[in-house]
């Protein structure tokens, strides 16, 4: 069997991540960027798993090889929820990074520590010939009242994970790898990619 496994995400910073925490699976991770002919895959689910599962479904059946899609949001409690599946177009067309987290800042502006409690959320779904996986990270926090932090991408410089004084952009790599969202997520579906390619 090939030891192949596509990526499903053209976000560099979500490729960085996820290659980091599949590298001790003896795996040659692929990205999107290899299969141009893909294209822009539309995130058309109303959830969080509708959207994994669109994108790992169209990697898989356009190249015929194992895929691992992420979908990814900020839930705010004070938002209901917000911004959630739209969390990497919170801020509207063209929306940046930096965009983003101004926006949620704007909005959350005077809101007590108390109401400021969010939750990251990840949900991976793994597609093979003949079964799909789904499985959910999750890391409680809270939102900060200014940007902190150069490292990390998205709203990591907003985002105090619960129990920790440092943001996730104030966290170097490997240490937010212990903690994240996606790590925890990548964690459960781990058994899942090891017994796939045992062979």
């Amino acid at each position: 069997m090939e030891r192949k496994l596509v990526l499903a995400t053209q976000n560099r910073d979500k490729v960085r991540e996820l290659s980091a925490l599949t590298s001790d699976l003896n795996l040659e991770a692929l990205t999107l960027d290899a299969f141009p002919q893909i294209g822009e895959i539309e995130e058309t689910g109303e959830t969080l798993e509708e959207n994994a599962l669109i994108k790992a479904h169209t990697v898989f059946r356009s190249v015929g090889l194992p895929a691992l899609a992420d979908d990814s949001g900020l839930e705010v409690h004070y938002l209901g929820g917000a911004p959630g599946v739209l969390s990497s177009r919170f801020s509207g067309p063209g929306a940046t990074y930096e965009a983003n987290c101004r926006k949620l800042l704007e909005v959350m502006l005077g809101v007590p520590a108390r109401r400021r409690k969010a939750r990251f959320r990840c949900v991976l779904a793994f597609v093979t010939p003949d079964a799909e996986e789904l499985v959910e990270g999750m890391v409680t926090g809270t939102i900060t009242e200014e940007p902190r932090g150069s490292h990390g991408f998205g709203y990591d410089p907003v985002f105090l994970p619960e129990g920790s004084q440092h943001t996730f952009a104030e966290m170097l790599t490997e240490e937010k790898n212990r903690i994240s969202h996606r790590a925890r997520a990548l964690l459960k579906i781990r058994p899942v990619l090891g017994q796939y390619f045992k062979h």
